[in-house]
This record gives C-alpha cells, sequence and structure tokens, in this order.
C-alpha cells in the first residue's frame, strides 16, 4: 500500500488525480479497471479516497490511462512549477544576435516550452523554419516583423500571433529599440 507522506500524498489526492486524467481521457471506470486488471468497485473506492491501491495496483491504473506511475506520484514544486524572475538566465547563439531565457520546465514528459526572447534592433531576419506543432508569440515591447508562408504582419507591444508551426514562418525585430517576445510551442532548437 501507498503511504501517506504529506497532505498532497493522501488517497484523496491521488484518487482525484486518476479520477481526473480519466475523465478527461473519456474513459469508464469499467473499461480503465479492466485494462487495469482491479476491479471496478475498487477503482471506484481509489478515486474516491476510500482505498489505497498497491503499487502494482497503481501501475495497471497508470499503464490503463496511458501514464507513467510518476504521473501520480509527483506532486507540483517550486523547482518543477515555478520560474522566478531572479533566476532567468539569457543564452544566446553563435547565428543569432537574439538572446533566450527559458521561462518553462520540460522535465516529466512537459511538452509546451515558453522562451522570453530579446530581438535587438538592427537584426537580420531569423531563418525561414518549418517543424511540426503550434506556435504563439506576444510582444511585450518593440515591434515585430513576422512572416507566414510569404505573408508578413507587424506585431507591437500587445500583439500576439497564433499559427500552425508547418507554415514557414519568420520573424526579425522591426523596431529601433529591443523588441521583447515570449514566443510558446513545442519545443525545438532556434
Amino acid at each position: 500500500m501507498l503511504t501517506k507522506t504529506d497532505n498532497s500524498d493522501s488517497p484523496l489526492a491521488l484518487g482525484s488525480k486518476i479520477r481526473g486524467l480519466r475523465q478527461r481521457l473519456k474513459r469508464t471506470l469499467d473499461d480503465t479497471a479492466t485494462a487495469a486488471g482491479i476491479s471496478k468497485p475498487f477503482l471506484s473506492q481509489v478515486e474516491r479516497g476510500l482505498a489505497s491501491p498497491s503499487l502494482t495496483s497503481l501501475a495497471g491504473i497508470a499503464r490503463s490511462l496511458g501514464v507513467a506511475v510518476q504521473y501520480f506520484l509527483d506532486t507540483p514544486s517550486e523547482e518543477r512549477s515555478v520560474c522566478r524572475a531572479e533566476q532567468l538566465t539569457f543564452f544566446g547563439f553563435a547565428d543569432s544576435a537574439n538572446l533566450f531565457a527559458r521561462l518553462t520546465n520540460l522535465t516529466g514528459g512537459r511538452h509546451l516550452e515558453a522562451i522570453l526572447v530579446r530581438m535587438p534592433p538592427g537584426q537580420e531576419r531569423s531563418e525561414v523554419t518549418t517543424h511540426a506543432g503550434e506556435e504563439f508569440m506576444y510582444v511585450i515591447a518593440g515591434q515585430v516583423s513576422l512572416t507566414l508562408e510569404g505573408k508578413t504582419f507587424v506585431l507591437r507591444a500587445g500583439d500576439s500571433a497564433h499559427y500552425e508551426s508547418t507554415v514557414p514562418h519568420s520573424w526579425v525585430n522591426t523596431a529601433h529599440i529591443e523588441s521583447v517576445v515570449v514566443w510558446a510551442g513545442t519545443p525545438r532548437l532556434f
């Protein structure tokens, strides 16, 4: 049996995570229990916090819902969930004048990446790229020219864009001052 170490590991918290994921996946109690190799009444008790599964049962539940056991055992922590301004570290690439700082942590199988981009004035247009996924950009300061499949859009502070990454795209700072952008999308190399 799993033992309680703090409130987030309580049977009720564990059961809520299981029920929440099962419902988001639109899986029935019966289907999930059968796939996990446990009884429907037992799974119902686990979801209501009335029973604690063994590690073997939890592994079966996780497998039936398509996640690792760690999904149910990990609790949010500051290191994994929060990005403090004073800890931002900017990095660059030899072929770009832009500076980048990660705003997200990609541990735990997460797929969304957010980057703070500082774009100096007078830079060259970024290389036209395509890759799988979606991208979102929000202009905090300055002005950015975004080109999607040959059509150019001028984005100013407060403007945003959301597009498929498979569309040929590039961007450049068209202001006479540094432009600052938040970019979010699927992980890739710049």
